[in-house]
């Protein structure tokens, strides 16, 4: 019995936009799906606010 390996294969991955199962309430008191979207913004807006620290000696 051997195995066989084949370098011929190749997989190809598909990103799709995933729902997330987080919600959050509005001012208007609607409830708003969070989107990966949103993560990545609030994620960007945090790492322009990082205050680095000062380079030592």
């Amino acid at each position: 019995m051997t195995l066989q390996h084949s370098s011929d294969a190749k997989i190809e991955v598909i990103r799709q936009p995933q729902q997330l199962p987080c919600s959050y309430i509005d001012a208007k008191g609607r409830e708003v799906q969070i989107t990966e979207e949103m993560i990545q913004q609030a994620c960007s807006e945090l790492e322009q606010r990082l205050v680095k620290p000062a380079q030592q000696g």
